[in-house]
């Protein structure tokens, strides 16, 4: 199997300044990713060889895909494999570009460069560190046993909207999905995308496909607050949720110290 694997990120952030290429817990933010994607290949055996990762007859490619020279330098300047550099176009530059736009980028510019076809795309969202390597395993797996178009994270969510959340409507606020339930345990049970890791399977994204129509599987990660960074607070409490997981859960500490320290 030929896999693919993806981080993205663009030049700036409105929310908070240099996202990308800031440190997490004094660490690169860009570096958990590619720390996973490490300790994933070294746990099947997945070892350099003449300049590309193999496995027997198998490779894995890692790729970034941005528009920013900060990002660039760090990524090439990482201490765990070499990374392939996607530059994006103009076009995928903009605030409302579709992910799978950019996935099906790096996905057709890396098979022509590598002259292969790939099994498996596995995009690991840059701004998400709170991930263990049995979460990528388990996508990867989870992928390839089912079948499925997309195979993405998700967690049990905090609210249920069967039961307890609501909309405001033209006579106030009401149960925004209308039930008889009376107790949370009597609703479905619903879960929160994570925005932590996607597997796509290459014809869905060459046929043009998102999360419109097909066939989606999911894994279930544990709930870290499933915090988005998206301002300068939500930064700062995950950075306290992740000294937690770093002494409570050695699985999330594992990804943190296989990052070398800063000299």
């Amino acid at each position: 199997m030929n896999i693919l694997f993806t981080i993205a990120g663009r030049a700036g952030s409105k929310g908070i300044k240099n996202k990308n290429i800031r440190d997490f817990n004094g660490r690169p933010l860009p570096y958990y990713s590619l720390s996973a994607i490490d300790l994933y290949l070294k746990k099947i055996g997945a070892l350099p060889v003449d300049g590309e990762i193999r496995k027997g007859s198998d490779r894995y490619d890692v790729a970034l895909s941005t528009d920013s020279e900060e990002l660039i330098d760090l990524i090439k300047k990482n201490p765990f494999m070499k990374v392939e550099i996607i530059r994006r176009t103009e076009e995928l530059s903009g605030d409302t570009v579709a992910k799978k736009d950019v996935i099906w980028d790096m996905l057709t510019r890396m098979e022509e460069r590598k002259g292969c076809l790939y099994d498996m795309v596995v995009d690991l969202d840059l701004t998400s560190p709170l991930r263990t390597v049995e979460d990528v395993s388990n996508l990867i797996e989870t992928s390839a046993k089912t079948g499925a178009d997309i195979t993405y994270s998700v967690t049990p969510c905090r609210r249920n909207p069967y039961f307890n959340q609501v909309i405001r409507s033209d006579k106030g606020f009401c149960k925004a999905i209308d039930t008889e339930f009376t107790a949370r345990q009597q609703a479905p049970e619903v879960y929160d995308m994570n925005a932590s890791l996607y597997a796509y399977r290459p014809g869905h994204l060459k046929a043009g496909g998102g999360f419109n129509e097909g066939y989606f599987e999911a894994i279930i990660m544990y709930d870290t607050a499933v915090l988005d960074l998206d301002h300068e607070n939500d930064f700062e409490l995950m950075e306290l949720i992740a000294d937690y997981l770093y002494k409570k859960k050695p699985e999330f500490g594992e990804i943190y110290r296989n990052i070398p320290e800063k000299r």
